[in-house]
């Protein structure tokens, strides 16, 4: 009987919700990878590229208030209202572009608008998940929706790369404004079970006095702070060597081509749909009090990632450090995100309904406020060792391994997950 229940499809509504996150998410990844390329070439500065990067992903601190509208309000109807205002932003900045205005701080405007709605877009997107699938099939469905992420951000690599050497930025723009509008209209059509909350006051004070309730809640639970310490811990130490580090190596150091690059960088995001595909193998296998074990794994593999960019190797010939950097990457990259499926589903599964979209924001920006510190690090830290970036490199490794022990610390009282 489990085995059906188990194999029973997800409903009509959730997949129109993944096929809209498809649209928007290729869109969105789309624009950022065309617009941090145009950085990068256009000032060949990696410190630069890292600041802008790191900058525009400051308003995830806007989470929390977007998982407090996300418990207060219709979801569906949220999803909508932000893939509208992504493709209007999107749309003016294509007129400003058309009119011959273009800067740096206009791009990083753009990032930074697009990025805020995004951190009230996400908690929307996590909360609904657990209203429109069983609970025996979380696991699965969130791995089908960081798969779709993945995806997306594969094609957008391989895409944006071809098309960078061949069209206009004007015309990438003009794409990713048209997948926010279509995300929108298709998701006009989901339905999400919804019950209107009593509100006693207007509605900024019951928001405020909701996201404290929310804070309140997520100190008390042991457990998701422990989810938040290790989020942190990653996107301090490891989130920004794929972010950042990854294309400044591939595009500065190795100085790979317009359509290497976007292929590197897009079997680094497939690696992360294989590590969501095989979510459904590894949910029963991974335990809380062994995740310190993924951790070593991890940083062992960071180790020959150091060595494929050392003068040595490079001096051999392109490919073969090519092939030796990429290879690591998608080992990390698939238990990177694996790990983290774990985690949001466990923690979906102890979380009432009432309070699940201000947790999921809240861990998310908790977690992400550590990004931007480690990407303007790793910019300047690139920088400084243009020459001998296999150093850094190497400290990250040594850094892993200190998460692991900090890790195994954290979680060796805890019991095993169900």
């Amino acid at each position: 009987m489990q085995n059906k229940v188990n194999r029973k499809p997800f409903p009509k509504d959730f997949y129109l919700m993944v096929l809209g996150q498809i649209v928007s998410i290729l869109g969105s990844a789309l624009l950022r990878f065309a617009l941090s390329l145009y950085v990068l070439d256009s000032t060949g500065r990696a410190d630069l590229f890292a600041t802008l990067y790191a900058i525009s992903n400051i308003p995830i601190l806007f989470s929390p208030l977007g998982g407090a509208i996300a418990d207060r309000f219709n979801r569906r109807n949220l999803m909508v209202i932000f893939n509208f205002s992504s493709s209007t932003i999107v749309f003016c900045y294509f007129l400003l572009l058309f009119s011959g205005t273009n800067s740096l701080i206009l791009i990083g405007v753009v990032m930074v608008l697009l990025a805020m709605i995004s951190a009230m877009y996400s908690p929307a997107v996590m909360a609904s998940i657990p209203l429109l699938v069983a609970e025996n099939r979380l696991e699965q469905a969130n791995g089908i929706v960081n798969g779709v992420q993945a995806l997306s951000n594969v094609t957008a690599p391989i895409l944006g790369g071809v098309l960078y050497g061949f069209v206009s930025l004007k015309a990438l723009v003009v794409i990713s404004g048209i997948f926010f509008c279509l995300s929108a209209i298709l998701e006009m059509f989901i339905k999400i079970p919804f019950i209107k909350r009593e509100q006693h006051r207007h509605i900024i004070p019951t928001i405020v006095k909701d996201l404290k309730a929310g804070f309140i809640y997520v100190v008390r639970q042991p457990f998701i702070l422990k989810c938040m310490t290790l989020a942190a811990l990653l996107n301090l130490i490891l989130t920004p060597l794929f972010v950042v580090g990854v294309p400044i190596i591939l595009r500065v150091i190795m100085q790979s081509s317009d359509t290497l690059y976007g292929i590197g960088m897009g079997i680094i995001y497939f690696a992360t749909i294989l590590g969501a595909l095989s979510i459904g193998f590894f949910a029963k296998k991974v335990h809380i009090k062994k995740l310190y074990l993924w951790f070593y794994m991890m940083a062992l593999l960071i180790v020959p990632m150091a060595l494929s960019i050392t003068p040595l190797i490079l001096g051999i010939g392109y490919y073969l450090s090519f092939i030796l950097f990429i290879l690591c990457a998608i080992f990390i990259a698939m238990a990177m995100t694996i790990i983290s499926i774990f985690v949001i589903t466990v923690v979906q599964k102890k979380t009432p309904n009432e309070h699940l979209g201000r947790v999921m924001a809240i861990i998310t920006a908790v977690a992400q406020c550590m990004a931007p510190v480690g990407q303007v690090i790793y910019g300047v830290v690139f920088k400084v060792f243009s020459i001998r970036v296999y150093l850094p490199v190497l400290v990250v490794s040594a850094a892993m391994i200190l998460m692991a022990v900090v890790a195994k610390r954290i979680w060796q009282n805890e019991g095993e997950s169900e």
